[in-house]
């Protein structure tokens, strides 16, 4: 079981507690920079998650397992079910990330000036000024996660957010339900029904009235539609 973006596994509890009275041996990980788990030495892509996830299961042991990730984790899930394939039997998916939208072109163009902007200053020399630009504009227009990240995860989230992930999707080669809150802001429902068409044997199910985090509105609920995946129902 894999979390989102500036969780940790302690969110992943409440679906684990009702997993595990079905039978199910869960387990969770902070991943890295995540938790209790250090920074990694570098900025991470998110195929570097992956690789995580994959000397993780090889250290205990594991073979073949069931996976569910959430937003950040469904990023993984979608690496691993396509290049790992071998690794998971069949996945459960919530509010998962992985989707690159098409910013409107008013932001492309301002992006495009910064970067430019920057470019120079650095061909120039005056790093601190391309420093503190960078600063300025992400304290304007940078998300909260941004702007709450150390450099290390900034970097890591910039790498994570530019990887548009349906190819991927479109090679996943195991069983997969997605779980979707409709009122979900930050991967809005559109999101998981473009997951939905991509991956070629997948079901989406929609929690009315939940959010970003549809598993914890529904944990019961949640855990008895991956049991039945998982079960092969």
């Amino acid at each position: 079981m894999a979390h989102g973006w500036g969780a940790n596994l302690e969110l992943l509890e409440p679906l684990a507690l009702p997993l595990s009275r079905l039978g199910y041996q869960c387990r969770m990980i902070d991943l890295p920079g995540f938790g209790e788990s250090d920074e990694p030495p570098a900025p991470f892509s998110i195929f570097d998650f992956a690789n995580f996830c994959i000397a993780y299961l090889n250290h205990r042991g594991l073979g073949a397992v069931n996976y569910f990730g959430h937003s950040l984790g469904g990023r993984i899930g979608l690496i691993l079910a396509s290049d790992h394939s071998d690794r998971i039997r069949s996945m459960a998916l919530s509010n998962s990330a992985g989707v690159k939208p098409d910013a409107p072109l008013h932001k492309r163009m301002r992006l495009g000036l910064y970067k430019s902007v920057r470019r120079s200053l650095e061909g120039l020399g005056a790093e601190s000024a391309a420093e503190r630009l960078r600063a300025v504009y992400n304290r304007r227009f940078g998300s909260a996660d941004l702007l709450n990240a150390s450099p290390v995860m900034r970097g890591t989230l910039i790498n994570v957010v530019n990887q548009d992930l349906l190819d991927h999707a479109r090679r996943v080669s195991v069983a997969t339900i997605l779980i979707w809150g409709d009122e979900d802001a930050e991967t809005p429902l559109w999101m998981g029904q473009a997951l939905e068409a991509a991956i070629p044997d997948a079901a989406l199910i929609v929690h009315k009235g939940a959010g970003h985090y549809a598993y914890l509105d529904f944990p019961q609920k949640t855990a008895n539609i991956i049991d039945a995946l998982f079960r092969g129902g």
